[in-house]
């Protein structure tokens, strides 16, 4: 598999200039970091959460936790993390656990860690175990200008 197009067309629509990185089938991000030798902290993960407001994107770097008591404060709800199921159901042009920080693309709200804002560049996945998304720090932030941010990530 590869790219999904949601995220391509999307990334296109905002003009946003990327590159397809190939990786070796990989499923957890450390693993991915570690294969690509790319800083734990420059490679973005997407934690998808679930509260009474409904679906929200999280994204903060790979080498850290969403911190649910955080972003619980910052919504003004309790919010979980969402199960496989409804992952998929909202991704569902990406592989299960693949979920891409382009939640724009699936009308999901995305929160910023601020971790990863200003990094020189910014890696994730494009939706499919296979392959990473890299574009530079300063693209990421155009990217991602309309999403709030805050520490909402903590130490595994």
């Amino acid at each position: 598999m590869s790219m999904p197009m949601t995220i391509r067309e999307y990334l296109r629509a905002c003009d946003i200039d990327f590159e397809e990185v190939p990786h070796p089938r990989e499923v957890t991000t450390s693993r991915i970091a570690q294969q690509a030798h790319i800083a734990g902290n420059q490679l973005a993960k997407a934690v998808m959460l679930h509260g009474e407001a409904g679906y929200r994107l999280a994204v903060l770097p790979s080498t850290r936790d969403a911190d649910l008591e955080r972003l619980s404060a910052l919504f003004h709800e309790t919010v979980e993390l969402a199960s496989e199921d409804e992952i998929a159901d909202c991704f569902k042009d990406c592989d299960p656990g693949a979920t891409t920080p382009v939640g724009q693309a699936y009308g999901l709200q995305v929160y910023i860690d601020d971790l990863l804002r200003h990094q020189p560049d910014i890696y994730f996945e494009a939706g499919d175990h296979e392959t990473l998304v890299h574009m530079s720090g300063s693209e990421f932030d155009r990217l991602m200008t309309a999403s709030p941010h805050g520490q909402i990530s903590r130490h595994h």
